[in-house]
């Protein structure tokens, strides 16, 4: 059977004809030594994306566009992914706008199936003008990667016209602290009758401590444990809590653990039996699922409690009458990031030192080892502590 006449399948179980593999690619550079083994498209496109499969949202990422492109070189072009011009990538950018034939190319009803249905496509319709250009930025550097690796003699993406940078919008997506107000309102009146209750409303409570008072992401909560929290004297003899943070890129940043979050901690501990303090090491995760279980939650799973969180504290708002319905729309659309955000923004409207945000997210490494910076943390975790609280 033609390639043409081939239905899309995933990157991980596709097979690719020889005459479209890319062993004899137009682009493919014919000296100088290969840094990969790859001896086609599909084995150099898999060396890519190898470098992130740690970064689980990344690597999900970058495989959906890399997939979708060498799909369409080969499906819908008839020809390997070594050997696209400058003038194919324009044209695979107005494919992006309207992928057709839809029946082909895209899910049915837009629904999302698992890769290893037979209904999976490549495309859920077609994307915005802001997905096209991030499919672009993504490919471009897959295909510089692979001319630095001396699979491609060139990159058919730099001849782009580079837009100018402009400053980046202001954060939008966040809690206002009236917003913010209403979803700890919202999180104390859950009910506390049963075991179950009382477990449920203190994991809710904890989660939405450490999102906000710590500005974890939603991975970091799943990944780390409580054995990160750990004691240091500061130079003023007083001891101080922080934790240890594993983040996005495997980069390590420490979370100021302020006397609430630590309190918060407690109390979350000694609802699961467990001592008020972690010991050092200890492998209990941040967040546990209700009952016995003492396995990691999923970031699905965390995601799912936070989004409950928001829907509720919403209807709530709603129920008020038309006049809040604006504010209802936009609390429902908030995910654990707007909380990461949320922490970003109070922190500087109570004026913390923008410097110890940046540290407190983790947009910038950190080093312990000088003893200025030693002292600039210990700064960090008192304004963090003085200004960013969370007032259950």
């Amino acid at each position: 059977m033609s390639a043409l006449l081939l239905p899309p399948q995933p990157i991980e179980s596709l097979t690719i004809p020889p005459e479209l593999d890319g062993n004899a690619g137009r682009n493919r550079a014919r000296s100088g030594i290969a840094q990969i083994a790859a001896g086609n498209d599909l084995d150099a496109v898999r060396a890519w994306l190898a470098r992130f499969v740690d970064t689980k949202t990344t690597f999900d990422n970058y495989r959906k566009e890399a997939e979708r492109l060498l799909l369409w070189s080969v499906l819908q072009m008839g020809k390997p992914l070594s050997s696209l011009t400058h003038e194919d990538l324009i044209l695979y950018q107005h494919f992006l706008a309207d992928p057709q034939p839809a029946m082909r190319w895209c899910s049915s009803s837009g629904r999302k199936h698992p890769r290893n249905d037979t209904r999976w496509r490549p495309f859920y319709g077609a994307l915005s003008t802001s997905s096209q250009r991030q499919a672009m930025v993504i490919l471009n550097v897959m295909f510089a990667w692979l001319v630095q690796a001396g699979y491609l003699a060139g990159n058919p993406l730099s001849l782009a016209r580079q837009r100018a940078r402009h400053a980046k919008p202001r954060i939008t997506r966040y809690l206002s602290p009236e917003l913010w107000l209403e979803v700890k309102t919202w999180i104390q009146a859950m009910p506390k009758e049963t075991d179950r209750e009382r477990e449920h409303y203190a994991r809710v409570r904890w989660l939405f401590t450490l999102l906000y008072l710590g500005g974890l992401r939603i991975t970091e909560v799943g990944e780390n444990t409580m054995g990160r929290f750990f004691r240091r004297r500061d130079a003023n003899g007083e001891d101080r809590w922080w934790l240890e943070v594993l983040g996005k890129g495997g980069k390590e940043r420490l979370v100021p653990a302020t006397a609430e979050m630590m309190a918060e901690l407690g109390a979350y501990r000694r609802e699961r039996g467990l001592p008020a303090l972690p010991s050092p090491d200890e492998d209990t995760p941040l967040v546990l699922p209700i009952g016995q279980s003492f396995k990691p939650l999923t970031r699905a799973a965390l995601h799912r409690i936070v989004k409950e969180v928001f829907s509720g504290a919403a209807d709530v708002l709603r129920a008020r009458g038309e006049t809040h319905a604006p504010r209802a729309d936009r609390l429902a659309q908030a995910s654990a990031h707007w909380l990461r955000h949320s922490a970003g923004s109070h922190m500087a409207d109570q004026q913390v030192d923008l410097r110890l945000v940046r540290d407190n997210l983790g947009h910038a490494s950190l080093t312990t080892t000088s003893q200025y910076l030693h002292a600039d943390d210990d700064r960090r975790h008192r304004e963090t502590e003085e200004k960013h609280r969370i007032d259950w």
